[in-house]
């Protein structure tokens, strides 16, 4: 997929090699994007990748003495989600991030990835833009920033040039007047792209609007504005016809396109209906409704600093790790995905290819203590890092193991046995990947914490109860076996 693959430890080495290859080179982060992209030969011509997850510092979320929030360009989905200060004052955002994908996705997806791919149908950039963000993009000729109104040209496509990086992403922080929210309708709870979200941040002055910005996505070449109704909404209250009205003046603003996730008019008429959902539960306190206070995030107890703390330097010659807790020092797999190293170089085929696109979760391994698709992580990036898969759970996550010196069976692999959560066992070590980091990350999950946690893992022969029992149970299995 590329012929050069650079580990990055500080961005004026990322600078320098992007003027020196400009259009051969990306740069990665996530690569939840990317992978795909260069898989599908959207992205053609990349011969050089330079990985920027090594680089301390740039998964930062500040806010300075001016009340800007500032996010670096390792900030993650998940990093969005677990963050007090998004939380409370940019909220559409953290709503935002909680909508994409599953946990593992939300683990490597990053922000500033997901607005530099600018599909108009990205859940981030629509709060974004509505809370008036700007990017700031670096090249070795120096830095501009460039308001995210301005930032997009079309779909898939921006003003960024190929030397440039993006450094960091800035907007004003809600003020204690503001309230807002952000609405997703997809074709599906989780793993799914929009059919349309929308944002809306309302100021107040009193029980009247003061100010309004209501952004849609979805329904355009570009996330927008709608500023009729946001001109409309200015100075009243908001009553039920207020709402309709101003509802109807954001539909008259979309102009969507048929696609094979919805209609035209499908989608004006739903963006009609989001918005007004928004502005009501704006009006009536539940903006926040759903939203849950402690997401699962399936990092665990045992993350790293995006494994910052475990390498500085590049490798070119050798992928260096450590995988269920051994030692590995091999050649090959430095032009292959995480997936393809471990089954093919590694020789674990615990983890299982079921879709290569990050869909379905029957590749999902521990990368420095957080589950991730390893389809979408590139082979390289475990070098200096410690990947655990399903042949090792037991040994690295069981307290006692066995007087043999073999890891006994991990609580959850036991509970799948005994409530035969099986079917034909493809998609089951995901499902037990996913289950064991739940476990290490909440010491008494709730059933809906148990269904958030396995959101990214998909079983195609039936339905999820006896996989849900299970892991309901697996708690219990390890309180006796361990108490």
């Amino acid at each position: 997929m590329w012929h050069t693959y650079i580990n990055a430890t500080s961005i004026d080495e990322v600078l320098q090699t992007l003027q020196s290859k400009r259009e051969h080179a990306r740069v990665i982060a996530g690569g939840t994007d990317l992978i795909l992209e260069l898989e599908r030969g959207v992205r053609k011509g990349i011969e050089t990748v330079i990985d920027v997850t090594r680089i301390p510092d740039l998964d930062k979320i500040t806010m300075d003495e001016d009340g800007v929030i500032h996010l670096g360009p390792l900030v993650t989905h998940n990093h969005c989600v677990e963050s007090k200060l998004i939380r409370a004052r940019a909220y559409p955002l953290a709503r935002a991030a909680w909508e994409v994908g599953a946990p593992q996705i939300r683990n490597r997806g990053t922000i500033a990835g997901n607005l530099i791919t600018a599909s108009p149908a990205n859940d981030t950039i629509t709060p974004l833009m509505a809370l008036g963000a700007s990017v700031t993009l670096q090249s070795v000729n120096g830095a501009r920033t460039v308001a995210l109104n301005d930032f997009y040209t079309g779909v898939r496509k921006t003003v960024m040039q190929a030397d440039e990086m993006l450094v960091d992403i800035s907007f004003p922080a809600m003020k204690t007047t503001q309230r807002g929210t952000f609405i997703k309708l997809a074709l599906r709870r989780a793993q799914a792209i929009s059919i349309i979200n929308a944002a809306v941040l309302l100021g107040f002055d009193s029980d009247s609007v003061s100010s309004a910005s209501i952004t849609l996505g979805a329904v355009a070449p570009t996330i927008i504005h709608a500023p009729e109704a946001e001109k409309y909404l200015t100075g009243k209250k908001l009553t039920d016809d207020v709402i309709t009205e101003a509802a109807r003046l954001t539909m008259e603003a979309s102009k969507p396109i048929d696609d094979i996730r919805g209609s035209a008019a499908y989608r004006r008429e739903m963006a009609r209906v989001c918005t007004a959902r928004g502005l009501k539960s704006i009006r009536d306190g539940q903006e926040k409704t759903g939203m849950p206070a402690e997401a699962v995030l399936l990092w665990g107890k045992r993350t790293m600093d995006n494994g910052q703390s475990t390498i500085r330097e590049s490798s070119s010659n050798s992928i260096d790790t450590v995988v269920n807790g051994k030692k590995y020092s091999l050649k090959n797999g430095h032009e292959k995905t995480l997936l393809r190293f471990l089954r093919e170089d590694v020789g674990l085929t615990g983890t299982k290819e079921g879709c290569a696109e990050g869909e379905c979760g029957a590749c999902t391994v521990f990368l420095d203590g957080k589950a991730v698709m390893a389809c979408l992580v590139p082979a390289p990036r475990a070098h200096g890092a410690e990947v655990t898969t399903i042949e090792g759970l037991a040994s690295n996550l069981t307290p006692s193991p066995s007087p043999k010196g073999e890891g006994s069976l991990h609580p959850v692999q036991e509970a799948f046995i005994k409530h035969g959560a099986v079917q034909c066992g493809y998609c089951t070590p995901g499902f037990i990947m996913s289950a064991a980091m739940l476990m290490e990350e909440k010491e008494n999950p709730t059933k809906n914490e148990i269904e958030q946690a396995i959101t990214g893992n998909l079983c195609r022969c039936t339905g999820y109860y006896k996989i849900v029992q299970a892991i309901e149970d697996a708690q219990t299995m390890a309180e006796v076996k361990h108490g």
